[in-house]
């Protein structure tokens, strides 16, 4: 094929036989997230007690971890196992595309979940009557479209770019990294992704942040038994939040800033917590802080011996 159809993941050289040790973390790792996902997942399904708002919204970030991380850990395996690391340029786009649409997935499904325990707890007598089924589906449904949207309109902006170089300093697919190889004005591509981080980063972190300063006023003005039952529902999501935001921050500055001098094996760390540490740690918290989930991962167990 011509010049510039494929590009060289260059992270993988020269990592010798510890590549059979990763490979084992990986595939570890990997078959740990599909085994936890799946069982939150289904036990939402399966309980018709925990077919609520909440538990719905739950299920969708385990269905997003799962999402996400399929474009990531396979094709990163099969190159730690590999000698040569080219990716097809249309593939290379494509494995961005389900990457950072997840990772822009998650936030408006945070924010969703800040804004059903907001209402939970500020109006517990008209939640039923305004999270409906329809309504929690639409809002669903927009969670996961408008991202969607956004990085494609992305991904068809970097396909239009003309490359002058196939390096990519990274161990997969990174917008950034790509619109860096361009020897085209890239200022089109620069706005939009101004604008999708404003829309689905800053604005869903500001919305989340609000709604729990205003769970924490009403809290603080409410019996100690309420505030008790609002903290056991919102430290998970609270939890999970500050995980992601965090592994967000990380990848998005090391991506940002070249002169960032860090050892190569951390920046490689940090920039993979948002694909590594979240679809993991989802499940565990709220497997493990969930009653009625727990109760019902414990029955499919049992029920599968």
């Amino acid at each position: 094929m011509e010049n510039g159809t494929y590009f060289y993941l260059m992270l993988f050289e020269n990592i010798g036989y510890t590549r059979y040790a990763w490979f084992s973390l990986g595939f570890v790792l990997y078959c740990a997230i599909i085994f936890f996902n799946s069982l939150i997942i289904l036990a939402i399904c399966l309980e018709r007690k925990l077919h609520q708002p909440m538990y719905f919204l739950i299920a969708s970030l385990s269905l997003n971890s799962m999402y996400g991380t399929a474009a990531f850990f396979p094709r990163l395996l099969a190159d730690l196992l590999s000698n040569t690391h080219s990716i097809p340029r249309e593939i290379c786009l494509l494995q961005a595309f389900v990457i950072y649409s997840y990772a822009s997935n998650e936030n408006t499904i945070l924010m969703l979940m800040a804004f059903d325990r907001y209402l939970a707890i500020s109006k517990p007598l008209q939640y039923n009557n305004i999270m409906t089924p329809k309504i929690v589906s639409v809002l669903i449904a927009i969670s996961w479209m408008y991202p969607m949207f956004c990085i494609g309109v992305a991904a068809i902006l970097n396909a239009r770019l003309a490359v002058c170089g196939q390096k990519l300093w990274k161990v997969y697919c990174h917008n950034w990294e790509i619109v860096k190889l361009s020897c085209t004005n890239t200022t089109v591509n620069n706005v939009w992704g101004f604008f999708i981080v404003t829309t689905t980063v800053i604005i869903p972190l500001t919305f989340i942040l609000y709604t729990y300063v205003k769970i924490l006023i009403i809290c603080k003005r409410s019996s100690q038994e309420f505030r008790r039952k609002a903290f056991q529902t919102c430290v998970p999501h609270m939890v999970i939040l500050l995980n992601f935001s965090v592994a967000l921050f990380c990848e998005v500055t090391l991506s940002r800033f070249d002169n960032l001098q860090l050892p190569i094996g951390l920046s490689i760390a940090l920039s993979l917590e948002f694909l590594t540490v979240p679809p993991i740690l989802n499940p565990l918290v709220y497997g493990f802080n969930f009653p009625d989930i727990r109760k019902r991962i414990l029955y499919i167990l049992k029920a599968s011996k």
